[in-house]
């Protein structure tokens, strides 16, 4: 594990593991639907553990009993206000793990974001895994690591791995170390655009790429041209060409489809087949995102679809005794995961 923890993130960590001894789960769900609860009359002020560090709402410190949960945050440096107190961080749990990610809304450029594609992505790599496992010692790089999940989740399938995590954003950084401790994986995490600070061959890499246009640039959001598609392509690219043979991609992303064709589909098919790699792709869920559409940006895109790209580069003796391996398209076992708005 590289870095040393600061007193304020130390204080964080700790606040997970307080988290974790109240029983705490939250659920994160879509801005527009915590926008929605949030406007009800009920929900101004928060009166309990979930409401400061799931819903973020704003609190006094009279209004809070856990005097421990307020002590931990003043040592985190973790609130706002004087009076009027809100949490700077909110608090997920997903797959028996909690994860410290930026507070609601996530306007700014280095929110770090956790919500429904989280767990949707945290579930396609456990449906893999489960499917496949690593070998032991196997070296597992996930990219754009955000809070963390990919990292985590990944290697909980995998005996001593060797895992590393990358994000140009320093605060996905700073709070994918701390929830990655909290969780007992260790894992080496770096500050750097797709695999900057990772070296040799790698048997599995994850990517939870954002996949929509964003006017405002936020790294979280922000899928480039390709109507959103130009992040998700070139981090495969990079990705696939560090794979070792046998390795494996999971990539989840968005696709904006146009006029029923799927450009990124077409556009990894034959990335994969650069690489000498096989593909296994379908869509998680056909319609994601509706709002966007109204956008301009969006004028002729169909819908946004979320799809998981499974791409296994071959071994040397598949390369030799057989023809040249295509990209192609499989089904994959059922799988479900929470509606995006």
């Amino acid at each position: 594990m590289n870095g040393v923890l600061s007193a304020e993130d130390s204080a964080l960590l700790d606040l997970l593991g307080l988290a974790k001894r109240r029983g705490y789960r939250f659920v994160t769900p879509t801005p527009a639907t915590h926008a929605r609860v949030l406007a009800r009359q009920d929900r101004r002020r928060a009166r309990s553990i979930e409401d400061v560090l799931g819903w973020n709402l704003p609190f006094e410190a009279g209004d809070i009993e856990d005097e421990e949960l307020v002590d931990c945050l003043r040592k985190a440096s973790a609130l706002e206000g004087d009076i009027i107190l809100r949490s700077r961080f909110r608090i997920s749990s997903l797959h028996d793990q909690l994860y410290l990610h930026s507070s609601y809304p996530t306007e700014s450029k280095d929110s770090v974001f956790l919500g429904p594609d989280s767990y949707r992505f945290a579930d396609l790599i456990q449906m893999e895994l489960q499917a496949c496992r690593p070998r032991g010692g196997c070296r597992i790089a996930d990219i754009g690591t955000g809070a963390g999940v990919g990292a985590v989740v990944a290697s909980a399938f995998c005996n001593r791995p060797h895992v590393f995590a990358t994000d140009i954003n320093p605060l996905a950084v700073r709070l994918a170390r701390i929830n990655v401790i909290a969780a007992a994986t260790n894992a080496d995490i770096f500050q750097g655009f797709g695999l900057d600070g990772v070296a040799g061959p790698l048997d599995l890499v994850t990517i939870n790429p954002p996949y929509i246009i964003d006017d405002r640039n936020r790294t979280y959001r922000n899928g480039g041209r390709m109507r959103g598609s130009e992040v998700s392509l070139d981090l495969a690219g990079i990705a696939l060409a560090s794979l070792a043979p046998g390795g494996r991609l999971i990539l989840y992303t968005g696709s904006a489809i146009v006029g029923g064709h799927d450009a990124l589909r077409a556009a990894l098919g034959e990335a994969a087949e650069r690489h000498e790699c096989q593909m296994r792709y379908r869509e998680v869920d056909p319609d994601v995102f509706g709002e966007e559409l109204d956008r301009p940006q969006y004028v002729d895109v169909d819908r946004i679809a979320v799809v998981a790209a499974v791409m296994t580069r071959a071994y040397l003796s598949d390369r030799t005794v057989s023809a040249p391996i295509r990209a192609r398209g499989s089904a994959f076992p059922s799988h479900h995961g929470e509606k995006d708005e």
